[in-house]
């Protein structure tokens, strides 16, 4: 074989092999399709699990014991003030990359999955070309796009590039910098601030809107901002970036905040203002496939583009960017290709903020049923009335459940609090299944629990939350 020349052929070739292209390949696999993945880097995992979800949570995990040392005190448990090898950390963090991504890897092999490394182009609706490996082209009858998303960049004029890091920068752990802005207050900015701020660094956050973590209720992060508030030295809301420029061995950044400009110094600057779909250099010009004016390829409920032959999945083919919902998609688009019934139709899809405390939500938050003039009651219940929150000194925790008034059905489900992002996923199973308020408040939890939240929320609704006072 020369290398270059050859021409591979399978019933279905995905592109990129983040969460929703390697279990789409597995799942293919499964079902006897002859698949082959296409994926830039050795191995695979995606934007997820080299250089997003996975990293980030290791870091906030390490972040997460170090904070609890230091709260042990007032238990009587007293450490002596953490130590941090930054080589040490950075060589655990990519030891936790390189075993999921070769259990992924495995799992493709072992479904007889080609993984063929490169970049791919489409030539045409049935045919790509792929730049960078031993495979010239590949000809499919059908193929999945799983390119994901690419960060955000502030315009070059504002922030030149070379001054400040994205989140892969910031998770490549190289440095603990003294004073660390953090331009954006949605959850990558907040998740990595946080794990910064408790390795050390002054953490200064600077949003361009009224308030953080947009989409969330207020009662849902108020008691996360209250913990923000003391681990960063600032954090600017209603501030406009107006430049940056090098100052030194600094960066010198001007905003302007209430009418009012000023200019702060800082030795890193992470930008974190969103993230776009990932089409460039594809050559979706070739095919029929649309985009559209966001950038987004448009999909039908199975994830089938406006070429028939091609699906796209993930972040590439519309919001909310998400992991669980890009691995969705992927089985769904599968399932059309095996010409199953099957439509992309979740009731909800969990959203979850990974800091300490974690945020999470599903289904209808308390803004949008005001905002669409929904018939709702909303029953709370603080975890300060929680035996295992109290017995973990975790009380600013609080579980918020949205029925419908006049059918009681579940709405929406909010945590804040220890371990919110585990605790949801029973909001969002009984939101896909349509329970209502008393299905919740019978099913028996373990005790103590803070699941237990869930039920006597559920019980709030008829008035005998048993263990909140009147």
């Amino acid at each position: 074989m020369v290398v270059g020349e050859f021409t591979q052929e399978v019933d279905l070739l995905i592109i990129g092999g983040g969460p929703g292209g390697y279990v789409a390949g597995v799942y293919a696999g499964d079902h006897g399709i002859k698949t082959a993945l296409i994926e830039k880097a050795e191995v695979p995992g995606g934007v997820c699990l080299r250089e997003g979800c996975i990293p980030s949570k290791t870091l906030l995990h390490v972040a997460k014991v170090i904070d609890e040392a230091h709260e042990a005190a007032a238990w009587g448990v007293t450490f002596g003030k953490p130590q941090t090898d930054v080589a040490k950390l950075r060589d655990w963090k990519n030891g936790v990359i390189k075993k999921l991504a070769g259990g992924v890897k495995t799992l493709l092999a072992s479904r007889k999955v080609d993984y063929i490394t490169g970049i791919a182009e489409f030539e045409d609706s049935k045919t790509v070309r792929i730049e960078g490996g031993e495979v010239a082209r590949v000809k499919f009858k059908h193929c999945i796009i799983a390119t994901g998303s690419v960060a955000k960049l502030l315009p070059e004029k504002i922030m030149p590039r070379e001054l400040c890091w994205d989140a892969a920068d910031a998770l490549k752990m190289q440095e603990i910098p003294k004073r660390l802005l953090v331009i954006g207050g949605g959850y990558i900015g907040l998740e990595l601030g946080q794990v910064y701020a408790t390795l050390g660094s002054e953490v200064t956050v600077l949003e361009a809107l009224d308030s953080l973590l947009m989409g969330a209720d207020a009662d849902l992060t108020r008691p996360l901002l209250n913990k923000l508030k003391k681990q960063f030295k600032a954090i600017l809301t209603g501030a406009a970036l107006k430049s940056a420029k090098k100052s030194g061995s600094a960066v010198a950044i001007t905003f302007s905040q209430g009418g009012q400009e000023q200019t702060l110094e800082f030795d890193r600057v992470l930008v974190s203002v969103g993230r776009r779909p990932n089409t460039d250099n594809l050559g979706l010009e070739n095919t029929k496939v649309a985009v559209n004016d966001r950038g987004f390829i448009t999909v039908d409920p199975q994830r089938r583009t406006t070429d028939k032959r091609i699906f796209a999945i993930g972040d590439v083919a519309g919001e909310p960017m998400l992991a669980h919902k890009a691995s969705r998609e992927g089985k769904v688009a599968v399932e059309a290709i095996l010409g199953k019934p099957t439509v992309f139709d979740p009731a909800c899809i969990p959203a979850v903020v990974y800091t300490d405390p974690e945020v999470a939500w599903c289904g209808v938050t308390e803004a949008e049923a005001k905002a669409k003039g929904l018939d709702v009651k909303i029953t709370k219940y603080p975890w300060s009335a929680s035996g295992r929150a109290v017995a973990m000194g975790r009380t600013d925790g609080l579980t918020k459940l949205i029925f419908d008034k006049s059918s009681q059905r579940l709405l929406g489900v909010g945590l804040v609090g220890a371990h919110a992002g585990d605790l949801i996923a029973e909001g969002a199973l009984a939101i896909e299944m349509a329970a209502v308020a008393e299905d919740i408040g019978t099913t028996i939890h373990p005790h103590p629990a803070t699941s237990e939240t869930l039920m006597e929320a559920a019980e709030a609704m008829f008035g005998s939350a048993g263990h909140v006072g009147h």
